[in-house]
């Protein structure tokens, strides 16, 4: 990566003769000789473990490494990360696009990715490094060979999607949908339009994907995607089949691993915005064909004679009926059974949003439904038919009887990351 380290040696003085720089790493059980290495939050206390590793450079606010010629001392570690990758990204040919939206982000980039990536060198954000720390360190992950680069980017709070898009110099965007998320800070869906839409400043109209079936997206001047026929590009004849998904995306028709109308969005988003960046179907065909999703959303493990769908990874009252909807739709001889755990991050309502998700549960008649959690129990309060429904505080208690009484079952697990739920599993 010479143009990484040209462009750190501009800003900076680096006393050291550095001859490469391989990789860029924030965490320190992954150096290797050559890399370059930011010491964030707790890595302060790694910094002479990865010097005998053989990195390059570090990067430290750490005053008392002033004077070792291979560390670089800063103000601010996070903010010197966030200058070298805009300055980097300046620097670079390849096509940026972000990925915005309240839920299926990381399905999109990984679809995206899928297609691309199977044509085309290219990156993508690598799990949920999506903020203000993730976004910089993705765009350091790109080398100049890579074609595109394919960068997930959340929000929480007011005004970060502007420092995230200055960052990352985009040339396309992908805006999912509108949704609950983060209601705790944005008070309302109103404010979290206008947060996640900041993007529509930093890149052209033709360049702007978004799915055109969302109540405020559709506002958006740009490239929608839907099954409306209002929208730009129509989807039509969804259906949900044994290996996965079919539909038809304007006239062609496409298959994916994944399943539910959900990802049947995603994968439109997907392959419409491989086919703006001027792929062919038959590319974008070949990129659908194996599709290696982030682990926990909606992934099938079998384990001790039961069988799970892991979409445990992160919740809001959006993915939650989506997640309920698809696990209601397969085709199976087994008892269904859902474990659904606390939503964060929204506001005065939370306990509303529980319960409307426990009603949708409780519509589709599941064998079981458990729930996890203080803000499940409260909205179970207020129901008054609870004859196949019980409310857990306890994650090992529910495993106890998932391995003692459900053997041969099918259980959907469903919640925000705090709650871990993926350890009833383990």
């Amino acid at each position: 990566m010479n143009k990484l380290l040209e462009v750190i040696g501009n800003i900076y003085d680096i006393r050291e003769n550095i001859e490469c720089i391989k990789k860029v790493q924030m965490d320190s059980r992954k150096v290797e000789k050559g890399d370059i290495f930011f010491a964030i939050n707790n890595g302060e206390k790694y910094i002479e473990e990865v010097l005998t590793k053989g990195a390059s450079l570090v990067v430290t606010s750490n005053e008392k490494w002033k004077k070792n010629s291979k560390i670089l001392v800063v103000e601010n570690v996070i903010e010197s990360m966030q200058i070298i990758a805009k300055e980097y990204r300046k620097n670079l040919e390849t096509k940026i696009i972000g990925i915005i939206g309240s839920n299926g982000k990381t399905t999109v980039k990984d679809i995206l990715y899928s297609i691309i990536n199977s044509n085309y060198s290219s990156k993508k954000t690598e799990g949920n490094y999506n903020n203000h720390i993730g976004v910089p360190y993705s765009i350091l992950q790109i080398e100049e060979k890579d074609k595109y680069g394919i960068i997930e980017m959340g929000m929480s709070n007011f005004g970060e999607i502007k420092v995230l898009c200055e960052i990352a110099g985009l040339d396309y965007s992908i805006i999912t949908n509108i949704g609950d998320s983060h209601l705790e800070f944005m008070l309302n869906r109103k404010n979290v339009f206008l947060e996640k839409s900041v993007v529509k400043n930093y890149v052209e109209n033709s360049h702007l994907l978004f799915f055109g079936d969302d109540f405020y997206l559709k506002s958006l001047s740009g490239i929608s995607v839907g099954f409306n026929k209002e929208n730009k590009h129509i989807i039509s004849k969804y259906k949900l089949e044994n290996n996965g998904s079919s539909f038809k995306l304007d006239e062609e028709t496409y298959s994916t691993n994944l399943y539910g109308k959900h990802n049947c969005i995603s994968s439109s988003l997907g392959i419409q915005m491989a086919l703006m960046l001027g792929l062919s179907v038959s590319q974008v065909k070949k990129g659908l064909k194996n599709i290696k999703i982030t682990p926990m959303r909606f992934e099938k493990i079998e384990k001790r004679g039961v069988t799970f769908i892991n979409d445990s990874y992160n919740a809001s009252p959006i993915s939650m009926k989506y997640s309920l909807d698809t696990f209601s739709e397969l085709k199976s001889d087994k008892d269904k059974i859902v474990i659904l755990g606390d939503m964060e991050e929204l506001g005065e309502e939370t306990i509303r949003f529980h319960l409307d998700v426990i009603e949708h549960a409780l519509e589709k008649n599941f064998f079981k439904v458990f729930l996890y959690g203080e803000k499940m129990e409260k909205a179970l309060n207020k129901i008054k038919s609870k004859s196949n429904i019980v409310s857990f505080q306890d994650k090992s208690e529910i495993k106890e009887i998932v391995y003692r009484e459900f053997n041969g079952k099918l259980i959907l697990i469903k919640g925000s990351n705090f709650n871990q739920l993926w350890k009833i599993i383990e």
